[in-house]
Order: structure tokens, then C-alpha cells, then sequence
């Protein structure tokens, strides 16, 4: 499997982005796939993830209520949509999958099997 984010830019604090990521590859509807961001000067983290059938997310605490992590198997996608943009989340955002982790455990990983590269996303006081 291959990632392509997209979706990133710039945006006022309170605003909306929607980012995208195409997998590339037959097994992507079987897969548990995630978001993590990395702001300057910190380490990457988690931020969200979903499970093969989109039946189950988790959520970073501090995007809950805010984000929303979604997929269309038929389409290979997984989205994140961020509303009530703050500072805070400006980050590169990357998605990710590993074929031998589940979504639930995804929460506490640091590392996956395979990273896209990234998007920037900017929020602007």
C-alpha cells in the first residue's frame, strides 16, 4: 500500500480543512488506517484512526468534538475532517496504515508500517 495525502493549507483560527489520503493497492479496505501531525519542534503524534469497515474511530483527546475521521473503501480514502481550527493544530499532518495493528492500538503507537508523505495545514491566529 502507498498513502497520498492532500488537503493541507492555510486557514483562520475557527476554520475548516478537509484533509484526503489515496491509498494505492488491493488490501486498503481491509486495513485500520490513521492520522498523526507533527508540529515544528515536537514529535510526531497521534491524532486520530479508523477501522477497516469505518465502524470504529478514536480520537486524540484534545481534536475530540472537532475532528472527524472518515473512509469510502470504494474509493481508497480516508479523510479527516478539522473544524474549530485553532494555532494549535498547525502540524504536518500524515496518514498512515499498519496491516498488523488495529485501530484501538494505533492510539498508542509512534510508529507504523507505512507513511504517506505529508500535508502542511496552518492555522492562523
Amino acid at each position: 500500500v502507498q498513502l497520498q495525502a492532500s488537503g493541507g493549507g492555510l486557514v483562520q483560527a475557527g476554520g475548516s480543512l478537509r484533509l484526503a489520503c489515496v491509498a494505492s493497492g488491493r488490501t486498503f479496505s481491509s486495513i485500520d488506517m490513521a492520522w498523526f501531525r507533527q508540529a515544528p519542534g515536537k514529535e510526531r503524534e497521534f491524532v486520530a484512526s479508523i477501522s477497516w469497515s469505518g465502524g470504529s474511530t478514536y480520537y486524540t483527546d484534545s481534536v475530540k468534538g472537532r475532528f472527524t475521521i472518515s473512509r469510502d473503501n470504494a474509493k481508497n480514502t480516508v479523510y479527516l475532517q478539522m473544524n474549530s481550527l485553532r494555532p494549535e493544530d498547525t502540524a504536518v499532518y500524515y496518514c498512515a496504515a499498519d496491516p498488523l495493528s488495529t485501530a484501538r492500538a494505533m492510539a498508542r503507537q509512534v510508529s507504523m508500517a507505512i507513511w504517506g508523505k505529508g500535508t502542511q495545514v496552518t492555522v492562523s491566529s
